[in-house]
């Protein structure tokens, strides 16, 4: 079912800037405990949906923001095709269509794949944005070739709906592997991120890996051959097939693993890949080949981030704690100047998703 909403949001968009009125963007509200707490009139977003354009053999395929990734991951599953960068879902009791395309890349959430398959930046090819005049324009294409000068589309990824809503998104899919298998290891958080450094120089064909800081999971896909060769490269337990679809979806990429339970604030540290363990008292649980290190911990925030820079890398308050403050890491006075600059060209009124991203705009 398709429903194009875009003369109701160019309306609603041109009110909101005549009266300086702020929007708050909205899909299914799957993603509302990201960022800084949302200021604003709620802009429904959600039935502005459809599939668009679907070209298999091109692996590209064009949605309306407001359709949910499950469906468009059930008509590409449907042709053997998925989409790369596994983004959470989100489905659950209180949200049953789960995750919209338009709050996935505005959000720019990557699954266990991020590393080895791209992220979500790297996989939008093009966008159709509302702008904060109401005006609509088109940025990029449905082709990689296309997508020539500098690349507005990925702007748009993770900037929350700071800069204009995403009324139309076309993303690069690729087959699903012939072949999948998951290894098991015994190793400290120290052995685990050496072994990842190893393995990331090596053609081994990787597709995931979590270390929870005694056991290494590594998840290999491609051809029959390929993954077997690395099976025996790589050694340890295999797992079988429906445990281990198990752990990476639905405890790792939909974040239902016992580590993501519970009231303690939830932190997500981006940082060298090769970065020892952080000095951290809380329970950590590392992703992305040492890239991307979840922490639950009371902490200070001024601590944690911390840590965090003085090893080249950030934290972002994922879940839980005082989201009304900043969420993300703080920005030098130069990139703050340049975020200003950009949401000022974007939005002069500053009525898209104000204190989103920043509290400051």
């Amino acid at each position: 079912m398709t429903h194009d909403l875009t003369r109701e949001l160019q309306e609603r968009v041109r009110a909101a800037a005549q009266h300086a009125t702020p929007l708050c963007l909205q899909g299914n509200g799957t993603k509302s405990f990201l960022g800084c707490a949302s200021r604003g009139e709620s802009l429904d977003l959600s039935g502005h949906r459809g599939i668009l354009n679907y070209q298999p053999k091109e692996l590209v395929l064009t949605a309306r923001c407001g359709t949910s990734v499950r469906e468009i991951e059930d008509t590409l599953a449907r042709q053997g095709q998925m989409i790369p960068f596994e983004p959470p879902r989100l489905i659950s009791d209180a949200h049953p269509d789960g995750a919209t395309l338009g709050g996935t890349i505005a959000c720019g959430l990557s699954g266990p794949a991020r590393p080895y398959a791209g992220a979500a930046r790297d996989l939008v090819l093009g966008t159709r944005l509302l702008t904060a005049r109401g005006e609509v324009m088109r940025f990029g294409g449905e082709v990689m070739k296309n997508v020539a000068g500098y690349d507005l589309s990925r702007l748009m990824t993770g900037a929350f709906g700071t800069l204009g809503i995403l009324l139309d998104v076309s993303i690069k899919v690729m087959p699903i592997p012939a072949a999948t298998r998951t290894l098991v290891q015994e190793a400290s958080p120290e052995a685990a991120i050496e072994r990842m450094t190893r393995w990331a120089g090596r053609p081994l064909p990787i597709s995931a890996t979590c270390a929870d800081g005694e056991r290494l999971w590594v998840r290999l896909s491609g051809n029959h051959e390929g993954v077997t060769a690395a099976l025996a490269q790589i050694g340890g337990e295999a797992l079988e097939d429906d445990e281990a679809e198990q752990l990476w979806d639905a405890r790792l990429r939909e974040q239902r693993h016992p580590f993501f339970a519970g009231d303690a604030p939830l932190w997500r540290l981006s940082v060298p890949p090769t970065t020892p363990p952080l000095a951290l008292s809380g329970a950590q649980l590392i992703e992305w080949g040492g890239a991307q290190r979840w922490l639950r911990d009371t902490d200070s925030a001024q601590r944690i981030r911390a840590l965090a820079a003085a090893v080249g890398g950030h934290a972002t308050l994922y879940r839980g704690g005082d989201h009304s403050e900043e969420v993300f890491q703080p920005l030098s006075p130069g990139l703050l100047a340049l975020h200003r600059a950009l949401k000022k060209a974007f939005d002069p009124d500053g009525i898209f998703n104000p204190g989103r991203l920043y509290p400051t705009f």
